[in-house]
């Protein structure tokens, strides 16, 4: 998804992330209060598909292209980012379409989730509102929740099955990474990581951007993980989270050989 009009002289804007839910740069570029259920909006329907299908490139860590996953950079990009998701995809732009052709995000990117970044940008780029923290959920509602999130978010990546893709994204279904250290799993989730990982195994080196997710959210989405795939069914609790949030993030690099433990 590289490419020189996306090559960035401006400053990345950091989204900062709250205890219980994500808090975007202060002060809305677009006018909130006209936004309807109907009508598309950031942090509910536009911040999820940039998180599945575009993250891999457009993430706080990147150099050379804008952050997707703060509001205001995607905001002022808007134009830009209709013209090669939708514009250049149907053939009117002559520019190379996003995601890339044949990347797996490309092959994910449903043309509803196109038209919905579409719909956005002609909207006037409305940032919404995030949802409030939820209630103390069960494990069982954590999984269905978590299992929408790993939809939207992971399955380009890891892929439906979680079985990763062959010298690129590693495999979750029966992961001795995993569920050797539900810690280093939470930690990987909030903070991202770059450089060699082994699983199963296989080597892998590649990104994984950190994700504007609340602690919410982390604990559904591992749930679910930690319940499918032939993996542990542990459970990952908000408290978990919120208190791994405070530590440092865990040195990138290759880890030890690991086993269930």
């Amino acid at each position: 998804m590289n490419n020189s009009k996306l090559l960035k002289p401006r400053p990345l804007w950091s989204a900062a992330l709250a205890a219980g839910g994500l808090i975007l740069g202060a002060g809305a570029l677009a006018q909130d209060a006209s936004a309807t259920n109907a009508a598309p909006t950031y942090l509910r329907d536009v911040l999820p598909i940039f998180m599945g299908k575009c993250s891999r490139c457009h993430n706080e860590q990147s150099r050379f292209v804008y952050n997707w996953l703060d509001y205001r950079t995607a905001f002022t990009d808007r134009g830009e980012i209709r013209r090669r998701i939708w514009d250049s995809w149907k053939g009117t732009y002559f520019k190379e379409s996003m995601p890339i052709a044949n990347s797996p995000e490309s092959l994910a990117l449903t043309e509803a989730e196109r038209l919905t970044i579409r719909n956005w940008v002609a909207g006037g780029g409305v940032r919404g509102v995030a949802p409030p923290p939820g209630a103390d959920k069960s494990k069982a509602q954590k999984i269905p929740l978590g299992k929408q999130l790993f939809t939207s978010i992971c399955s380009a990546c890891h892929q439906p099955t979680g079985q990763g893709l062959p010298n690129m994204f590693p495999p979750l279904a029966g992961s001795d990474y995993l569920n050797a250290d539900k810690k280093r799993a939470i930690k990987l989730v909030i903070n991202g990581r770059q450089g060699e990982v082994l699983v199963n195994g296989q080597k892998f080196n590649n990104t994984m951007p950190a994700f504007p997710l609340s602690d919410d959210d982390i604990a559904n989405v591992l749930t679910f993980v930690y319940n499918s795939f032939g993996n542990s069914g542990l459970e990952v609790t908000p408290d978990e989270v919120k208190t791994l949030r405070a530590e440092p993030p865990d040195p990138s690099g290759p880890p030890a050989p690991s086993q269930y433990e």
